[in-house]
């Protein structure tokens, strides 16, 4: 085998523009396949940063009605849905990649929250128990956060995020202001933010729309005050936080499992259910999938033009060594020494050119992120594979020229010229 891989080399060495021009065809087949595959993988992890974040690999999961969230504001608080126990809480923490969850009332409020004359619309108010900022990754940027004394002795204080903060004050230091919250004054101690900023990347309108966030704001307060400004308890929200991005969609949905069995309402629309961005994110990548995987079908051909061209100067080699390979077989050379030697030829020609193929298919995709400013990742499978295949194709289309060469008689190999 080895004394094979060297003729080989020996042979493609010694008709090196001819050798080059044979595997251009695997080149560029090889090439092409590269760049589409990098350039579909990275837009890929584009879209699930974009839906997800920064991968904080947090999943809400919410009272709904049908197709929309259950709106306590206008509905009241649904008969049949218990507040959600330290216990089940539990059991939650207790599925498998869950490392972390919370509990929070969430309510949007469009004409509830104000600093003095200026009103906070269309802003959140969130009551948050202790381990929420935990659970979703918030910092302290300025101030204090919430403290156990807080929760236990109904303290009516708020923290605030950047995009509330510029909106009730305008510029001025929030700390130690007092906010009205349908009428119940709150003291500001704090500024939240996330620990790690993320931007998604918006290139078109609709990106814009696709990915672009409430920025009215949101104020936090502490979960036990709840009941102080909207007047009664009521059915909370879940989040957790998983291992990572991939095991979001099963954690999400057995954590809104657990929490439905506890339901029992007579509306069988009403249900938790997990906010399934993963879905959202495959779904939006199966569209542009589609598309891609013609354009590989299509670089695949060039893929099936360069195995007729090996085919075909595999043919002329077999031609221009038939004395060759009639020495060979007079001096004892069998019929299977003959055909691994043109096999091996072949398949050294053609992962030459899948090498080759491969090294062209990634530079070509760093031009095209270049200049289209669109994200590539490259395949490590993708490119082993590629090397295979066009190993494949050289034993494939290699077959008919070696067969013919082991096939030769001796004495009329020997006899021509």
């Amino acid at each position: 085998m080895l004394e094979n891989i060297r003729l080989s080399f020996k042979g493609i060495w010694s008709h090196k523009m001819r050798s080059f021009l044979t595997m251009l065809g695997i080149i560029i087949g090889i090439a092409a396949i590269i760049a589409i595959v990098s350039t579909i993988k990275g837009t890929n992890e584009q879209i699930k940063e974009n839906l997800i974040g920064s991968g904080d690999n947090t999943v809400e999961i919410a009272l709904y009605q049908g197709d929309w969230t259950y709106e306590m504001g206008y509905e009241g608080v649904p008969d049949g849905v218990p507040v959600i126990s330290q216990n089940v809480l539990s059991q939650i923490k207790d599925i498998d990649h869950v490392e972390n969850a919370s509990l929070y009332l969430s309510r949007q409020d469009y004409d509830g929250v104000y600093y003095l004359n200026t009103a906070l619309s269309g802003g959140y108010v969130i009551g948050v128990d202790q381990n929420y900022f935990n659970t979703c990754n918030y910092m302290i940027r300025k101030g204090r956060g919430f403290t156990e004394k807080d929760y236990k002795d109904y303290h009516k204080v708020a923290l605030l995020d950047s995009d509330s903060a510029d909106v009730l004050f305008q510029g001025e230091d929030p700390l130690g202001k007092t906010i009205e919250i349908h009428k119940e004054p709150y003291t500001v101690i704090g500024i939240v933010t996330k620990s790690k900023e993320f931007e998604p990347v918006i290139n078109s309108i609709d990106d814009y729309y696709t990915y672009a966030q409430d920025s009215a704001g949101k104020i936090y307060i502490p979960d036990s005050t709840w009941p102080i400004v909207y007047q009664y308890d009521e059915p909370q929200n879940l989040v957790i936080q998983v291992t990572s991005t991939d095991d979001m969609t099963n954690a999400g949905k057995e954590s809104a499992n657990i929490l439905n069995t506890y339901l029992n309402v007579s509306d069988e629309t009403i249900k938790y259910k997990a906010e399934d961005l993963l879905e959202q994110a495959k779904q939006i990548q199966q569209l542009g999938e589609s598309t891609n995987n013609m354009l590989i079908w299509i670089a695949g051909i060039s893929l099936i033009v360069g195995g007729i061209g090996v085919m075909n100067i595999m043919l002329v080699s077999v031609t221009e060594r038939t004395q060759e390979i009639g020495l060979k077989k007079a001096i004892g050379a069998k019929k299977s020494n003959i055909l691994g030697q043109f096999l091996t030829e072949a398949s050294v020609l053609t992962s030459m050119g899948g090498i080759l193929g491969v090294a062209s298919g990634i530079g070509l995709a760093e031009l095209i992120s270049k200049f289209s400013e669109t994200p590539v990742a490259i395949s490590i499978p993708a490119a082993i594979g590629a090397v295979a295949f066009s190993m494949i194709i050289g034993i494939v289309f290699g077959m008919l020229p070696s067969y013919k060469a082991a096939n030769l008689d001796p004495i009329e190999a020997l006899r021509r010229e």
